[in-house]
């Protein structure tokens, strides 16, 4: 039902956030269908969860997912370590640092965007996990945090990383703001800077940067790979995933082939009624697809379907 990637082109070159309560294992599921080349990043994940929690709840994941990425949130090397360590064992194909969330949740748990007030700590994290795996370890920020608006201070939190073995960073274009924001306004209020992600990858040419941020279009993301790596796509491929099934296409070297909606609904089909057997409502699955025929007469009907029994679940 799946092919997985075997695509020449940097790995890194279009990739779909890590979203907490979106991108569980049947979102990004449902994201495979549409394309095989676009990475996959897990929600975040704490390391209090996986050391203590349970593990495969936390980690189970679809072969067909591949290549996908475990995002874990952390401040102690040793946890970290331990944790990037499972990820690998489990299959994934790199274990990426959270220090770009901004709620006050995450941040009692001393970890996300204020971890970009103390580099030194962030790159002894990199270096245990460097030291621990094979697969990539990377790093998600921000270009600032609250009113540190100078270049410099992103600049120097990268290079400090970079020593430590991090060779691939994925910037939100945007300061986050510890106090006074939600994390919905954390995404939307502070200004989009480019030009500081564009100038990471002229500082760092050996490095590999990826632009997050107010992304939605093929032309924009066109626009940034002029200047930097790759392109991390956010909320627009949640709200608008079909528009996911062209990016292999563009950006991949695609045969020009793009799956049909009704391709998709049924494979979905399938699935669902697989996961229904080990027990998974249809609802969870479901929930990641109301936007797949948005913008199409009828869409709202179809959604409406899918929110209560799909027809071919009855």
């Amino acid at each position: 039902m799946f092919e997985q990637s075997h695509s020449p082109y940097n790995p890194f070159r279009i990739s779909v956030a890590p979203m907490m309560d979106w991108t569980d294992r049947h979102c990004r599921t449902f994201h495979r269908l549409l394309t095989k080349h676009t990475r996959l990043y897990t929600e975040m994940v704490t390391t209090g969860a996986l050391l203590h929690g349970n593990q495969p709840r936390h980690l189970d994941f679809n072969q067909a997912e591949h290549p996908v990425a475990l995002q874990l949130g952390g401040s102690e090397p040793g946890d970290l370590a331990a944790c990037a360590k499972l990820g690998a064992l489990w299959g994934y194909d790199e274990i990426n640092l959270n220090c770009g969330c901004p709620s006050e949740r995450v941040q009692r748990g001393s970890f996300g965007a204020c971890l970009m007030a103390e580099p030194k700590l962030v790159a002894d994290c990199v270096k245990a996990m460097v030291e621990t795996v094979l697969v990539p370890v990377t790093v998600k920020h921000r270009i600032g945090i609250d009113k540190s608006e100078s270049y410099d201070f992103v600049r120097d939190f990268v290079g400090t990383v970079a020593d430590a073995g991090c060779t691939v960073f994925i910037a939100h274009a945007r300061n986050a703001i510890l106090k006074g924001l939600s994390p919905k306004q954390n995404r939307e209020v502070p200004p989009l800077k480019y030009a500081y992600v564009y100038q990471l990858k002229r500082d760092f040419p050996a490095l590999t940067i990826v632009l997050n941020g107010g992304v939605h279009t093929t032309v924009e993301i066109q626009q940034h790979l002029a200047h930097v790596d790759g392109v991390m796509i956010g909320r627009e491929a949640y709200q608008n995933p079909y528009w996911l099934a062209t990016l292999d296409r563009d950006f991949f070297g695609g045969d020009g082939d793009i799956i049909s909606r009704d391709s998709v609904e049924a494979k979905l089909a399938i699935y669902a009624l697989e996961q229904s057997a080990h027990g998974v409502p249809r609802h969870s699955i479901m929930r990641h697809t109301l936007g797949l025929y948005r913008g199409l007469s009828g869409a709202r009907a179809w959604r409406r379907s899918m929110s209560q029994q799909p027809a071919w679940a009855a």
